[in-house]
């Protein structure tokens, strides 16, 4: 799946119902993104989706990092060209919207700018102890169009306040204490912690889990998801060269 950049396996719990798991397997970049893994993990959701034994799904990156942004270096490339790959990061938070099983977040190392947005379209996190979460576009003039969607929805304006204008490390006692983590364990914990979870959601009535979830989904009341989802403004490339390329 494109190319192993996402790594898509899955684990059956009992009676041919269980979890999968998506890794994002850039662990030589921190695991940070480009259009291609955008495009797997769509993929790996796609393929969830429609498999009705897969009743919940885990999210991680590889070599205990959850994600260090957009790989902005790759982005700038000429493997990676057009205003439609370049979007793909866009398109992949939106299949993140419109999935219908729980998304569980194994957060482990840390999850900055277009990871922490990653984290936020996860139905329940996962933090280690010392992991840390970072909106720090502040630091270089960029906007945070994923983040500040994903926030808007699930936390209250003073927590993205709080984290988007300040622009620094949060680690994982905190993000549990603001309420973006659903729970904070030891740094090993983490991947086991969130397996159990994803097996206890399996384990109860088949579908239960996706009528609980779009019930909550409901909630939202957004008329113009597509909208809700802007695309980032066309600077935000010319913006983003002073970034580091995994930031």
């Amino acid at each position: 799946m494109a190319d192993n950049l996402v790594l898509l396996d899955k684990i059956d719990v009992e009676d041919g119902i269980g979890f999968a798991e998506i890794v994002i397997n850039r662990p030589e970049r921190r695991n940070a993104l480009i259009p291609e893994a955008a495009e797997g993990v769509i993929s790996a959701l796609e393929d969830i989706d429609q498999d009705d034994k897969m009743a919940a799904v885990i999210l991680r990156g590889e070599g205990g990092y959850f994600c260090s942004g957009i790989d902005l270096k790759a982005l700038q490339s000429a493997t990676s060209t057009g205003h439609a790959r370049k979007n793909a990061i866009r398109h992949m938070h939106l299949a993140f919207y419109h999935f219908r099983k729980p998304v569980i977040a194994a957060f482990e190392g840390f999850g900055i700018n277009a990871g922490c947005a990653l984290a936020l379209a996860c139905d329940l996190v996962v933090a280690g102890e010392s992991s840390f979460i970072q909106i720090g576009e502040i630091q270089q003039g960029a906007p945070i169009p994923m983040n500040a969607a994903w926030m808007r929805l699930k936390l209250p304006e003073f927590v993205l306040s709080r984290m988007a204008l300040l622009g620094d490390r949060i680690t994982g006692p905190e993000m549990f204490r603001l309420g973006v983590a659903t729970e904070c364990v030891a740094d090993d914990e983490v991947l086991s912690r969130s397996r159990k979870m994803a097996t206890r959601i399996a384990g109860f009535p088949p579908g239960g889990a996706v009528n609980i979830k779009q019930s909550i989904v409901g909630q939202r009341s957004i008329d113009d998801v597509e909208k809700w989802f802007t695309s980032p403004q066309p600077n935000a490339l010319k913006t983003a060269k002073m970034l580091k390329p995994d930031s």
